[in-house]
């Protein structure tokens, strides 16, 4: 497994698995706006690679592949800043971000956590809003931020909204003004990616510092 870890290695008592998106891998441009924010925060971070990346193909990997994956990289996050599963944030970019909360949310040997940060969650595939993607959710008890852009195609505000109240942890929504599911800005807006990110970033170090001790 390809990883990238920021960040001190010692003395954190918090650390966040930044998953990539389906379409991405572990340098797309967002996540590694976020891990610096983190790193500049002292708060460690470590980015991997899915099976499918580093094999080199564009299809994402069947879910039990994702699905290990994503925990044995939490693992390797536990094992690097010697911390416990409990103080882990798992997360990131939509595909990534929900593999996160799967495991959390898993019906047998969920993955304890901090929080889930999820960074587009696509509530459905495209196409496909009667087939949402929250039968986890109820299962789900750790704080949870919803980081979604406010054009997002796989997540409307209302319906995304709607979905979340199964969630039985604290939930705080952020919403990005004009961003679609890639975060991108429409060009009327007169934002860049750039700024996206930026806030991205902000608002995920700031909701992962208030977290409790």
């Amino acid at each position: 497994m390809n990883t990238i870890y920021a960040g001190p290695k010692r003395g954190a008592d918090r650390a966040v698995l930044l998953a990539h998106g389906a379409g991405s891998d572990m340098h797309a441009a967002t996540l590694e706006c976020v891990a610096d924010a983190f790193s500049a925060a002292k708060i460690p971070s470590l980015r991997f690679n899915y099976p499918y990346r580093d094999a080199g193909r564009k299809s994402p990997d069947r879910a039990a592949v994702l699905d290990a994956a994503t925990r044995e990289a939490a693992t390797e996050l536990a094992r690097v800043t010697k911390l416990s599963s409990e103080r882990l944030v798992l997360g990131g970019r939509s595909m990534g971000g929900r593999y996160g909360s799967l495991v959390v949310g898993a019906d047998e040997d969920p993955v304890p956590a901090l929080g889930l940060l999820l960074l587009g969650y696509p509530l459905h595939a495209a196409g496909k809003p009667d087939q949402p993607r929250v039968e986890h959710f109820p299962r789900l008890h750790v704080p949870c931020l919803f980081v979604s852009g406010t054009r997002d195609s796989l997540a409307s505000r209302d319906a995304l909204t709607g979905a979340v109240k199964a969630i039985k942890g604290p939930v705080t929504m952020h919403w990005l003004e004009s961003a679609d599911h890639g975060y991108r800005p429409k060009k009327s807006s007169g934002r860049t990616v750039e700024d996206v990110a930026t806030e991205v970033a902000r608002v995920s170090v700031e909701w992962v510092q208030s977290l409790p001790e």
